[in-house]
């Protein structure tokens, strides 16, 4: 049983005994039940359809309702996420300013909670300012209470397009688009380390060599340089 719980962490004991069972053990479901809670194994509880969900999406805030009108007017973030060779999962956290299409800087981990969303945050404010707003979709790293908090405290405003509705969000799903086809559409990567490596080499390329339709055949960083701010794009834009 004990094996079984510890090859399979997220099956309740129910599940255990119908194996056990299937492999020929001669034990009713009420023993494993016991023997389940006297080894004190349990089951990581579910998270409810709406858990984290605390802030409702709007059509009012897409962006054809809410559009950029200048440079740190709106940025935005999403995330891409892949897997090393290993089958392992890694996120990549994106940021830009939909108004220059600058991409301000990625968070490149395994794992990514709201905590980590904050403090790629505080990174980006001191680098390039802070944004009137920052939209996003229904992610539970973006809807946190703890994040929502933090932004109204420096400042900025948190809105959220209407779930289900990620052409809404459609400058950073673009931007998250290019991403995924140029850089990881056909390479293998074997690490965070190189995933972060190859992300900050693409999002300059990006920034300062890759012409954008959207802003008359201009880089972002070339177009950003027509307003100016704080910190030049062709300098910065990295994983912190």
């Amino acid at each position: 049983m004990t094996k079984l719980a510890g090859r399979h962490p997220k099956w309740g004991y129910r599940i255990i005994h119908a194996l056990l069972v299937e492999e020929g053990w001669e034990i009713n479901r009420k023993r494993i039940e016991r023997l389940w809670r006297q080894e004190g194994l349990q089951v990581p509880p579910r998270r409810s359809k709406d858990a984290g969900q605390k802030a409702r999406g709007d059509d009012e805030n897409s962006l054809w309702k809410l559009p950029p009108l200048r440079r740190n007017h709106i940025w935005s973030y999403d995330f891409v996420t892949r897997r090393t060779d290993d089958g392992r999962a890694v996120r990549v956290l994106n940021v830009i300013d939909e108004f220059t299409r600058v991409a301000l800087g990625s968070w490149v981990a395994r794992s990514i909670g709201a905590v980590h969303v904050q403090r790629h945050l505080e990174v980006l404010f001191e680098r390039h300012g802070k944004p009137s707003l920052i939209r996003a979709d229904n992610g539970r790293e973006f809807v946190a209470d703890s994040l929502r908090e933090w932004l109204t405290e420096q400042g900025v405003r948190a809105v959220f397009v209407a779930k289900a509705s990620p052409q809404q969000n459609g400058y950073i799903e673009r931007f998250n688009g290019t991403m995924s086809r140029e850089l990881f559409g056909h390479e293998i990567y074997h690490s965070v380390l190189e995933v972060r490596h190859v992300v900050n080499e693409w999002t300059q390329m990006y920034n300062t060599r890759r012409p954008h339709r959207g802003l008359g055949g201009k880089t972002p960083a070339a177009y950003a340089k027509m307003y100016p701010d704080t910190v030049d794009p062709e300098e910065d834009g990295g994983c912190p």
